[in-house]
């Protein structure tokens, strides 16, 4: 059985994308982070709670007070990559839940009352939602360098309040010279597939 997607759709936004390293200097708008968010936001969470929040790191002060979290390695890119996007998980998403999950309003009180709960399910549920976010930067044309070699307290500290959980740094852009590592092996499928 094929896939529907148009082949040239697959190899986008999955096999020939990879995690960017180097970008041109071209800038990611307003608009296009919109219309990006405007296509993931319909992707499933548990619940419909969708905690993940994007803090976009544009200002020269804002981005030499992140660059100053990451590892080593990442320092270069992320002071270079056109955009960089600090995305987090909302740890009192359940606030919202009246409004997202309507059928049951009941649920943010049922399911979520306790704050070690709701930080379990946010990570797992806004980490779901990154995924959706570089699959749809990926549509927009342009590349994502994922990355979580930082100090995650530092970051949150510098950007975020204790409501928030980093749980990863996204550079944004077109992808530049040599933004490429070749690509890394992948699991075959009767390596991760299991009938039972």
């Amino acid at each position: 059985m094929s896939l529907v997607l148009d082949p040239a759709a697959q190899d986008l936004l999955f096999r020939e994308a990879r995690t960017a390293n180097t970008f041109t200097d071209e800038p990611v708008t307003d608009e296009q982070v919109q219309a990006i968010y405007d296509l993931v936001k319909y992707g499933p969470t548990a619940f419909n709670q969708s905690p993940l929040r994007i803090t976009l790191v544009r200002s020269p002060e804002a981005r030499e007070r992140l660059v100053a979290h990451m590892a080593e390695g990442n320092r270069p890119k992320t002071a270079a990559a056109p955009l960089v996007a600090i995305l987090s998980a909302d740890n009192e998403f359940h606030e919202e839940l009246p409004a997202l999950f309507p059928h049951f309003p009941q649920a943010k009180d049922a399911f979520f009352s306790e704050r070690p709960v709701r930080e379990g399910a946010a990570t797992l549920n806004a980490a779901l939602q990154a995924a959706y976010f570089i699959v749809g930067v990926r549509a927009a044309g342009l590349a994502a360098g994922p990355m979580t070699g930082l100090d995650f307290e530092g970051v949150r500290k510098e950007f975020l309040d204790d409501d928030h959980t980093p749980l990863m740094v996204v550079n944004i852009g077109r992808p530049g010279p040599d933004a490429w590592f070749p690509r890394s092996p992948r699991l075959a499928y009767d390596q991760v597939v299991t009938t039972v």
